[in-house]
């Protein structure tokens, strides 16, 4: 099964994630199958960056966005 989901990048205490597909079975910071965007929860205001039309292709091929993905692509308008 393919899913939409973070991969959490930057240094201790400092997260910065990109919004990554990949196969549910790889590990959290492993090999991605396409990178989408990215989500910086640190910044003021927060960033969130994504690829909309990219998003909206993978979950028509059946792609699942974790929840914390979906409700930033819902942000974006990506996921309705």
């Amino acid at each position: 099964m393919v899913k939409i989901r973070l991969k959490r990048m930057g240094a201790k205490k400092t997260p910065f994630y990109r919004i990554i597909v990949a196969d549910s079975r790889t590990p959290r910071d492993g090999n991605a199958i396409e990178e989408l965007g990215y989500y910086d929860p640190t910044a003021n205001p927060v960033v969130i960056k994504v690829d909309v039309d990219a998003a909206k292709r993978w979950i028509s091929k059946g792609a699942q966005p974790s929840d914390t993905v979906r409700a930033l692509l819902k942000k974006q308008g990506a996921f309705e």
